[in-house]
């Protein structure tokens, strides 16, 4: 036995840091890809902002992973409940000495040996076995409050998921708009760019023939480098938007993205809400002020199991007994105790401990609150951004509209040789330009009124969504984003107070 311990001992000091492998690398990198893709239905054809979306709420990696953590929490709730039953403990257990359990004895009276000879009172070896049932109350509530607790870490849990479903939907709107722009304006960006490239060479060798005053060419190649730098900020500026909505919506990140845009409408019915009916719908709905609260609740569970602690533990154990001790008359028996304990060197930090708790207590109300305020600010903030989003939009779709139309004049004037390539090029880049500013202004309309959703606790989400299908999810986000264009909030509950008795 000594042996066996020693080499123990000399194998756990020659443990060594183990670096991965490549191989396991590669291999743990691909089981995850090949997982990440489980079940993720292929696009066949152009997305849809509805679909766009509902494909980031069912396989969207962060959204699984608040979907786990909301499991995770349910899990150790429904497990910690068992530790308010009863312990029913079986037991087997073998025994062995190398020789007799031989006892001596004295005269209780005089001390001196006593004349009987040495005895032996138990076998060399003996088998026993034990079935026990035991039960602490004060074990008991410990484990009620630890379940109450764990309760309410599954609501936290549920909320914190409801937030990132809010900011899905908020990126998947953001990065939807920039795809809309990219492949609107990317035939007509690109084809500007070469026209302009073409002109600017053109203008070098009108330079270096020198038909004209050196400065004319130079000032025109200057507008036309001017204009390239604003094509080529906007196409580097929209050239990531097809990878962020596809990483969003879980879609290969080399497949060709083709989007449909939607109607570009902007509703300003939300702006006719009421601010105190969108203060009562944001303190009953918001998930970081429902959090708070949960949070408020554990914290005053924590006080209750420290006040426990003050009661002295009672504990009743009963259990059957069974040894094949041949010297054991009665070889099967049953025992039963009550014990009642106290620990008296605890009530010494049981003050600190209190006082611990109460400012626990303290602290998360004071999170409440602070959630509170800041949650009402948040409120009005993105209220305001949502109607200095909407009159942006507004703005910006009007200037683009002009400078589509003068685009077209210059154009027919180049046609009719009024106009030189040089002007055309600049304003086919005035127009790709307040385009591109249209749909930021669209984008930032859709990010302020997420955001708005958000504050308020609307998430574009309905009951069991884990459980639909992809289509049968589009569909319910189509309706929740009509019925959010409708401007209308969803009653308040009610608490319904119950009978008084008579």
């Amino acid at each position: 036995m000594f042996a066996v311990a020693l080499m123990a001992l000399s194998g756990c000091a020659t443990l060594d840091p183990e670096a991965l492998k490549p191989a396991e690398v590669m291999q743990t990198v691909q089981a995850d890809k090949a997982k990440l893709a489980e079940g993720v239905e292929p696009l066949s054809g152009p997305l849809t902002l509805e679909e766009a979306i509902a494909r980031a709420i069912k396989y969207n990696a962060d959204g699984r992973l608040k979907a786990m953590e909301e499991a995770v929490a349910y899990g150790t709730f429904d497990a910690g409940r068992y530790d308010m039953l009863p312990r029913l403990v079986a037991a087997a257990g073998y025994r062995y000495r190398n020789n007799d359990l031989i006892s001596r004895s004295e005269d209780s009276v005089t001390g001196l040996p006593s004349l009987a000879n040495p005895y032996i009172s138990s076998s060399r070896e003996a088998t026993t076995t034990d079935l026990g049932f035991s039960w602490s109350l004060l074990d008991f509530g410990q484990s009620y409050f630890a379940a109450k607790q764990n309760a309410d870490r599954v609501l936290v849990a549920s909320e914190r998921r409801r937030k990132a479903v809010h900011t899905l939907v908020q990126d998947v709107r953001t990065a939807y708009w920039r795809v809309v722009a990219a492949q609107t304006l990317g035939d007509s960006l690109r084809g500007t760019i070469r026209e302009a490239e073409t002109v600017l060479a053109d203008a070098g060798q009108a330079e270096k023939e020198q038909l004209r005053s050196p400065l004319e060419p130079l000032r025109y190649q200057r507008q036309l480098l001017e204009n390239l730098r604003l094509l080529e900020v906007i196409e580097h500026e929209l050239s990531t938007a097809r990878i962020e909505l596809s990483s969003l919506a879980s879609l290969p990140l080399v497949q060709n993205l083709r989007v449909i845009e939607p109607a570009a409408a902007i509703s300003t019915a939300w702006l006719e809400v009421p601010v105190d009916q969108m203060e009562e719908q944001a303190l009953s709905s918001n998930p970081d002020l429902r959090e708070s609260m949960y949070n408020t609740r554990i914290a005053q569970q924590e006080t209750r199991r420290t006040l426990l602690r003050l009661f002295p533990g009672l504990s009743f154990n009963y259990a059957l007994r069974h040894s094949n001790d041949r010297f054991l008359i009665n070889q099967t028996w049953n025992d039963a105790s009550a014990q009642i304990s106290f620990n008296l060197l605890g009530l010494l930090a049981m003050p600190a401990q209190f006082r611990l708790a109460e400012a626990g207590v303290a602290l998360a109300d004071q999170k409440r609150m602070t959630t509170q305020m800041a949650v009402l600010t948040q409120l009005h903030i993105a209220r305001q951004q949502y109607a200095n989003a909407a009159r942006q939009f507004e703005r910006a779709d009007a200037i683009a509209n002009v400078d589509g139309r003068i685009l077209t004049h210059v154009s027919h004037q180049e046609q009719a040789e009024k106009q030189t390539r040089l002007e055309r090029v600049a304003q086919r880049t005035s127009s790709i330009l307040s385009s591109l500013r249209r749909y930021q202004a669209l984008s930032n309309a859709q990010g302020a009124a997420s955001r708005l959703q958000a504050t308020l606790g609307l998430e574009l989400t309905v009951a069991g969504n884990d459980r639909m299908s992809l289509a049968e999810l589009t569909t319910a986000v189509a309706q929740s984003l009509k019925t959010w264009e409708s401007g209308r909030l969803p009653p308040l509950p009610v608490e319904k107070s119950l009978p008084s008795g008579g």
